[in-house]
């Protein structure tokens, strides 16, 4: 006998009890980013492969071990999407968005990576993604910030820590590039086989490593600051100046080099204890190279993702509970009480558009539908049968209190506006 189907590793199912709480997520993130005039683009999951070789980088972990990539029958190289900022690129490129303009987008949708999955880590993960164009000042960085402070209170999370640093220039990053390439090829002994294999396609990756046994080489490798150019110092002062009489607390992380090459000037992360290793829970940074690499003008960019399966688990270690089940349960007994029970809750659906309520379907008996009203959580029974047909009313009942009254059936949307 064979096994049964099951879904692929690191690809879960979001059951119908889950899905209260990502619709909650989804509806509060939208009315965060609307409130700052923010509008959505959507993309497609599968881009040509070459699009991420240029944008993220050839070097880079997702690109040499984690891209789902495969040829299509015309032979040419498909890759489901890693991330969002390199599609949205290509679009704003590809419809003009980008040409004298000032954009302000952001999406949602799933990614994939051939990662080992664990707590908040998976192979299809789920992205809100914010990317803006034209604006070449620390005050868009700030609002990028702003903004998600204003979501994490939204959502009642709390514990989560900013972390800013500075990039430089892609000339002042070039320098410092050549300089982490001498300083660790002289101990290049006690680097591990991902940082050697990193060291001179990707130095600035070997900042980020988790390796205890490399922590006090890492500690003694030359800072950004030694390379900065006066033109990013100002910019990094100045959004420092905006957080501070924002009242938005912050540490400067001078290692916080985040994993993608198209990345300079801001950098920032928002952290938490809560997750155990997978402790970044939004993150993201200016890219202002990113379109003139992809052919296009010389347009400043700055712009950050966040795991929506991290924020999950946050909001579910948080307690927060967000109610799914039906207001209201429509028992109907017999075959014209049925017809009349779905004619009179859609009626009420009319006048009532917040109102849950759920249709007995399928008929049963006045036992069996009462046991799934209780199931089903709702806190009313709406019952109607021949007799309350013949009288123009049905009886309304407390399925917690267990009082029941009767109620004219054109008075049902007055009694549950109350």
């Amino acid at each position: 006998m064979s096994k049964p189907l099951q879904s692929v590793k690191g690809m879960n199912d979001i059951l119908p009890e889950e899905t209260a709480l990502w619709l909650y997520l989804e509806d509060t993130v939208r009315h965060v980013f609307e409130a700052y005039g923010y509008q959505q683009i959507r993309m497609p999951v599968l881009e040509q492969t070459a699009l991420f070789k240029r944008s993220i980088g050839e070097a880079t972990d997702i690109v040499e071990k984690e891209m789902y990539t495969f040829e299509d029958r015309s032979g040419d190289s498909l890759t489901l999407r890693p991330e969002g900022t390199a599609g949205t690129v290509r679009a704003g490129m590809q419809h003009g968005l980008f040409h004298n303009q000032i954009q302000r987008l952001w999406y949602t949708g799933p990614m994939f990576r051939r990662e080992r999955p664990q707590k908040g880590r998976y192979r299809q993960f789920f992205q809100i993604g914010v990317e803006t164009f034209g604006m070449p000042g620390p005050d868009i960085d700030a609002e990028l910030i702003l903004m998600t402070a204003r979501l994490w209170k939204k959502l009642g999370l709390k514990d989560l820590t900013l972390q800013l640093n500075t990039l430089g220039t892609a000339e002042t990053r070039g320098r410092y590039r050549e300089e982490l390439i001498s300083y660790f090829s002289a101990s290049q002994d006690l680097l591990d086989d991902d940082s050697q294999r990193r060291l001179h396609k990707n130095p600035l990756r070997i900042l980020d490593s988790k390796n205890p046994a490399m922590a006090e080489l890492i500690a003694g490798a030359p800072t950004f600051e030694e390379y900065m150019n006066e033109e990013s110092i100002s910019h990094f002062q100045s959004l420092r100046e905006i957080l501070d009489q924002a009242g938005v607390e912050y540490e400067v992380n001078p290692r916080l080099v985040r994993g993608l090459d198209y990345y300079s000037k801001t950098v920032f992360e928002w952290i938490t204890d809560q997750l155990g290793s997978q402790g970044t829970v939004c993150a993201g940074g200016r890219f202002d190279g990113l379109i003139e690499q992809f052919g296009g003008k010389d347009t400043p960019a700055i712009g950050f993702a966040m795991g929506m399966d991290r924020l999950i688990e946050l909001l579910k270690d948080s307690g927060k509970e967000v109610a799914s089940e039906p207001d209201v349960y429509f028992i109907s007994m017999g075959e014209a009480a049925a017809s009349r029970g779905l004619i009179l809750a859609d009626q009420l659906r009319d006048q009532l558009p917040e109102l849950r309520l759920l249709s007995n379907c399928g008929g049963g008996s006045y036992k069996s539908q009462f046991k799934r009203a209780d199931k089903s959580g709702a806190r009313y029974a709406i019952i109607l049968g021949d007799d309350e047909i013949a009288n123009g009313t049905v009886s309304v009942k407390d399925l917690r209190e267990g009082d029941q009254e009767t109620v004219d059936q054109d008075k049902l949307a007055e009694f549950f506006k109350v």
